[in-house]
């Protein structure tokens, strides 16, 4: 396997959502900006941020430790996105589409989480 994090699946998943958090915060209100906007993309963001990090630190016990914060923040970006439907912020299609897509990325953090156990 690849040193590089950025050649794991979990790291590329959770990437791509962090994309897709981008692109659908653009479409919330300005008022939203400093709030729900600005907290959705940075816990995105810290998920794969994490991941790396975590990989950098060169232990699995150090690494498991960033990835439970990358699964932490997966759940806040969950909470967020339901939040952002009950507010009318994106319809429920687009949340059924962004949830998929973040539990895919826990049913790959979970994996790796294990992984660290062994």
């Amino acid at each position: 396997m690849s040193l590089d994090p950025r050649n794991l699946i979990v790291w590329q998943k959770a990437h791509s959502l962090v994309l897709e958090i981008y692109e659908l915060t653009k479409e919330f209100p300005k008022d939203e900006l400093f709030g729900l906007t600005s907290q959705m993309r940075r816990a995105a963001m810290s998920i794969p941020s994490n991941i790396i990090e975590g990989k950098a630190r060169g232990t699995n016990k150090e690494l498991k430790r960033f990835l439970l914060i990358a699964r932490g923040s997966l759940e806040e970006v969950k909470y967020q996105l339901l939040l952002a439907k009950d507010l009318k912020y994106i319809d429920q299609n687009k949340y059924n589409e962004t949830y998929k897509m973040m539990d895919e990325v826990g049913r790959l953090l979970g994996g790796f989480i294990k992984k660290q156990e062994l």
